[in-house]
C-alpha cells in the first residue's frame, strides 16, 4: 500500500470513530460516572475489540464470518444482549459511588468498551468495506498486520481522547451533578439500540 492510500485509509478510519453511536454513549458514560481513568480504560477496551475485528477483516478472514448467517446473527443477538444489560444498569443506577465501586468500575469500563465493540459485527462489516478499498493485493501479511493496528490505534486514540478531555473540564462536574438523569437518558438510548437491533433480525428471519 502507497502512502496516499494509507493515509486516506487512516482518514475513513478516524471518520468511522468519530460518529456518534453507542460506543461514544458508553464512553460518556464511564467518564463521567467514574472519571478520566475508566473512561480511558473504556476507549482502551473498544479499541482492543475493534482491532480484533481490523485484524480478521484485513487478513481475509472476514469471509468466513459474513458468509455464515448463524454467526453473524449470533453476533448480532449478544451485541442486543449487551446493550439491553447495559440499558438496565444505566436506567437502574443508583447515584452513590464507593471507592471500591470506582475502583472496580475500572475494569468493568474496560470490559464494557471490549464488549460493546466485540459484539458489533457491523464494525467488521465496514472494516470489509473500508480495506477493500485501499488493501493491495500483493501486499504481505507484515503490510495487513500494519492496517489492522492503525485502524485500532486510530479507534482507542478517538475515544482516549474524548475521555481526558471530557474529564479535565467543568462540563463533566456539571454533568456528574445530574449523572442520574445522564444514566438514565444513555440507557434509553441504548436500550433503543437494542429494540432496533432485535426488529432488523427479526425482518431478515421474516420470509
Amino acid at each position: 500500500m502507497d502512502i496516499e492510500s494509507f493515509i486516506w485509509m487512516s482518514f475513513v478510519c478516524a471518520m468511522g470513530a468519530i460518529s456518534p453511536g453507542p460506543s461514544l454513549a458508553v464512553v460518556l458514560r464511564n467518564t463521567i460516572s467514574g472519571g478520566r481513568i475508566r473512561g480511558i480504560m473504556t476507549g482502551i477496551g473498544h479499541g482492543l475489540g475493534f482491532g480484533i475485528y481490523a485484524f480478521v477483516a484485513v487478513m481475509g478472514l472476514s469471509s468466513v464470518l459474513l458468509a455464515n448467517e448463524q454467526i453473524f446473527y449470533l453476533l448480532q443477538s449478544a451485541s442486543a444482549l449487551v446493550f439491553i444489560w447495559l440499558a438496565i444498569n444505566m436506567i437502574n443506577q443508583k447515584k452513590s459511588i464507593s471507592t471500591e465501586e470506582n475502583k472496580h468500575g475500572v475494569y468493568r469500563g474496560f470490559f464494557e468498551g471490549f464488549m460493546i465493540a466485540f459484539l458489533n459485527p457491523k464494525i467488521l462489516v465496514f472494516l470489509v468495506a473500508v480495506f477493500s478499498q485501499f488493501i493491495d493485493p500483493n501486499i504481505n501479511n507484515y503490510g495487513r498486520l500494519i492496517m489492522a493496528m492503525m485502524a485500532g490505534i486510530i479507534d482507542t486514540s478517538w475515544y482516549v481522547f474524548v475521555a481526558t478531555v471530557l474529564a479535565g473540564t467543568t462540563i463533566v462536574d456539571k454533568f456528574r451533578a445530574n449523572s442520574l438523569i445522564i444514566d438514565r437518558s444513555i440507557g434509553m438510548v441504548l436500550l433503543m439500540f437494542a429494540i432496533l437491533l432485535i426488529v432488523q433480525k427479526l425482518s431478515l428471519e421474516t420470509p
